[in-house]
């Protein structure tokens, strides 16, 4: 994903308000996102599913259908 930064910077942003400590998340999200954990791959499509919210992106693709 590095070569989309905002989404990069989105999902970083829902892994640290998600899992703030150590207890929730065993690595920081470099770490996640090297390994691709599965508290990075819930981020990242926290990520997705919000750009297409805020995007209208489901809407669009309901008027094709």
């Amino acid at each position: 994903m590095w070569h989309d930064t905002r989404l990069r910077a989105s999902a970083r942003a829902i892994y640290d308000a998600c899992y703030p400590t150590e207890e929730l998340a065993p690595v920081g999200f470099e770490q996640a996102e090297k390994y691709g954990t599965i508290h990075y791959r819930r981020a990242v499509q926290a990520a997705l599913d919000s750009r297409r919210e805020w995007t209208g992106e489901q809407a669009i693709q309901l008027n094709l259908i």
